[in-house]
């Protein structure tokens, strides 16, 4: 019966010195002496080793990393691949120390003072299919994923020890060379010192003597990524989800916010870090842990200003845009491929073509740089279509963003400071401005925002970056894209009768959108007739319309939106010396306007053009010539621009519809608007209340017009100097 009573020695050593079965330390070596022999032995067509000859030319110029494509490993060993991808936390260790080995023998002999070699990282590169965020489960655990996504958010550079040294208080015993494993995953100091020096006679170590020496650890560069799904992954009615990525050495800092990307990475788990209250025990959350992505290798997909995809065009496919390019109607063809369920509108089409396709940035030898991106705006009643076009645009567009400006805040556009709920600094996130730069922003219900939210975007629109001075964060952010906007009238529907009343909008904002149209639903019998019989077809035969679209001669979605990245990409027009000369000379015409008809009619030209408006029809002739891959933007470019903005701008100032606005307003109107006026307040004591229909009538006796009186109203009734009192029938002037 002797020892029933004892309880038994369980221990665990914090140091990691357990040993491995043999049959585990032969399949290590074995897997190592494999992942050595393909970076040595792997070959190409004419007997280009790859790999060997890439890790001798980076190492050589101090870049200790190593990029694998995972289809060359399974070609040369099926097996040791599988194995990888199964247990990427074991083999890629060893796969590490073996490009560390090869990189040694491959380098010999180097200079003096090199002698010492440096950890190699290995960077993996899959084309498997990817998994959404959504689909990670916990059977995926510790194995190699491959996720798409937005980087929303990125964390500032720190340190992570791979390996640590740890000294006692008491007796100063150092513990050296203890390995850190990777990722998120900390270390946990041993609670008690067993050193030999407590045998001659010196007291007992206490209770957690140790602490770390930071002067004798090895650390590497670490950042912690935050990725959300990409927007046409997220199920109609979800909330986007989020994930952790966790990369260090040499993928530090290789993406910033609004970067699309592709993660290959290690699925792995991590303590929570939130800490228990006080006087609770953590005792509820001991098997939970939260999920993050170790990453081993990057895929952007979207880079530089065009934010054009990583995947290069095929010469199959240069050659047919090419040819596309070269045909004499592309211009009618892609804006006839601009949304062809929607009726009518071709102009409107035309101008939504040379937004996509864009003008040429230009960079001036002072430094500054002027845009080429396109601003268009949409005014008009409702049940226009203007809605589906800004969700056409956002399917066509090489980056689309499409917002509403009800719900849509002036940091949700441009840029946000948030704390960090790890670290508790101040990081920033980028706006749907930022998210969209190389491509288009959609903001349908633009009238909806509030006028602080619509003055935030003023210098992203013309100087496409967004300057940010917050919680000692000071930086600039490049928002280089296009503004879609469509709005409605203040009354609901357009009022020719109002003029300028229908417009909500400041002088500074209509300025910078180098398009605006007034979009008017009219009663025409002839053209209501066509539209139903056009809108009585989509519905009956939308199964096989495209392909009958197709077949007339237009461009179907996904190679319209192929075209416009080539176009964007390969092709940048200027304007041509008689391009230029006659566009000054249009310019002088419209600023002064006719001398004899100012002599005639003793009347000023009603709209002038500013400069600000030149520069937009020199945009609107490079995206013109930009359709065709043509290097000069000829006359007839300038043309076909001069007449999209007179069918635009110059005709909704024309017809009154943007009296009011700056520079759009005729001299002898602003007269009348003050002699009205001025005869109003006279007539019109402080205190007393008049039908307004009664001085309505009064004034147009006096041979005023009524919507010069309508307008004096409604000034006043802005300033706070009338009031409306029973119904809307009759004013007060209140000061």
């Amino acid at each position: 019966m002797s020892g029933f009573d004892d309880p038994g020695l369980f221990f665990s050593d914090p140091f990691g010195t357990d040993e491995q079965p043999q049959e585990e330390r032969a399949a290590r070596v074995q897997a190592k002496q494999g992942f050595r022999n393909f970076i040595r032995e792997f070959s190409e067509s004419n007997f280009h080793y790859r790999y060997r000859e890439q890790l001798r030319r980076r190492y050589n110029v101090g870049q200790y990393w190593i990029e694998i494509e995972i289809s060359d490993l399974s070609t040369y060993d099926e097996d040791l691949c599988a194995r990888l991808l199964k247990q990427p936390s074991e083999y890629l260790p060893l796969f590490e120390d073996a490009a560390k080995e090869m990189a040694d023998e491959l380098t010999q002999p180097r200079p003096v003072g090199q002698e010492l070699m440096q950890d190699v990282q290995v960077l993996l590169n899959w084309d498997a299919n990817a998994s959404n965020i959504r689909s990670l489960k916990s059977d995926q655990m510790s194995r190699l994923v491959r996720i798409p996504g937005i980087v929303i958010n990125a964390s500032s550079v720190r340190a992570k020890a791979t390996s640590l040294t740890l000294q006692c208080r008491t007796c100063r015993t150092n513990i050296n060379d203890i390995p850190v494993k990777p990722g998120l995953e900390g270390y946990t100091l041993p609670r008690s010192c067993n050193s030999d020096t407590q045998q001659l006679g010196k007291p007992k170590c206490p209770i957690d003597p140790f602490f770390i020496v930071p002067d004798k650890c090895k650390c590497v560069d670490f950042q912690v990524l935050k990725l959300q799904e990409a927007p046409d992954a997220v199920p109609n009615g979800e909330m986007p989800r989020h994930i952790e990525v966790y990369c260090d050495r040499y993928l530090v800092e290789k993406v910033v916010p609004g970067n699309r990307v592709t993660v290959v990475g290690i699925y792995s788990i991590r303590k929570g870090g939130g800490k228990p209250k006080r006087g609770e025990a953590d005792k509820i959350n001991v098997g939970i842990r939260r999920p993050y992505v170790r990453a081993l290798g990057f895929t952007v997909e979207t880079e530089g200003p065009g934010r054009s995809s990583a995947a290069p065009f095929t010469p199959i496919e240069e050659q047919r845009f090419r040819t596309l390019a070269a045909q004499p109607d592309i211009y009618h063809k892609v804006s006839k491929s601009i949304a062809p369920s929607i009726y009518g509108s071709e102009d409107i089409k035309r101008a939504i073509a040379c937004l996509l396709f864009g003008g040429s940035r230009k960079r001036l030898p002072d430094g500054l740089t002027r845009r080429g991106d396109i601003n268009l705006l949409l005014l008009g009643d409702p049940g226009t279509a203007k809605s589906q076009l800004l969700k056409f645009v956002e399917k066509v567009a090489p980056v689309g963003v499409y917002t509403s400006g009800k719900g849509s805040s002036a940091a949700g556009l441009t840029a946000s400071i948030m704390r960090d709920p790890v670290s508790r600094n101040f990081v920033m996130e980028g706006g749907a401005m930022v998210l969209a730069d190389g491509g288009v922003v959609c903001i349908d219900e633009f009238d909806k925002m509030k006028q602080d939210d619509r003055v935030a975007i003023h210098e992203a629109m013309e100087q496409q970056t967004i300057s940010l001075a917050k919680a000692g964060i000071t930086t600039t952010l490049n928002s280089r894209c296009s503004v879609l906007a469509a709005a409605n009238s203040v009354f609901g529907r357009w009022d020719d009768t109002k003029g300028e009343e229908n417009i909500d909008f400041m002088p500074t904002i209509l300025s910078r959108f180098d398009m605006i149209f007034i979009v008017k639903d009219e009663h025409n019998e002839a053209r209501d007739q066509t539209l139903a019989r056009h809108v009585m077809r989509v519905h009956l035969h939308a199964a096989g319309r495209t392909r009958m679209e197709e077949a007339e001669g237009e461009l179907g979605l996904g190679e319209l939106k192929k075209f416009v990245k080539f176009c964007r990409n390969s092709c940048g027009p200027r304007l041509s010396a008689e391009a230029a000369e006659k566009l000054k000379s249009q310019y002088v015409l419209m600023r002064s306007g006719s001398r004899e008809h100012e002599l005639q009619t003793d009347k000023r030209s009603s709209i002038p053009i500013t400069v600000r408006q030149l520069e937009a029809v020199v945009r609107i002739a490079e995206s013109i010539a930009k359709m065709s891959m043509q290097p000069f933007a000829t006359e007839v470019h300038v043309d076909e621009a001069l007449r999209l903005f007179q069918v635009s701008t110059l005709d909704a100032a024309l017809s009154g519809s943007l009296t009011g606005v700056e520079g759009f307003t005729p001299l002898e109107d602003q007269q009348e608007v003050q002699r009205c006026e001025q005869q109003l307040k006279s007539r019109f004591p402080v205190g007393s209340q008049v039908s307004e229909q009664r001085i309505v009538s009064d004034f147009m006796s006096k041979q005023f017009a009524e919507r010069t009186i309508m307008t004096v109203i409604h000034v006043m009734l802005r300033r706070g100097e009338l009031q409306h009192r029973l119904q809307r029938k009759v004013l007060l002037r209140v000061r």
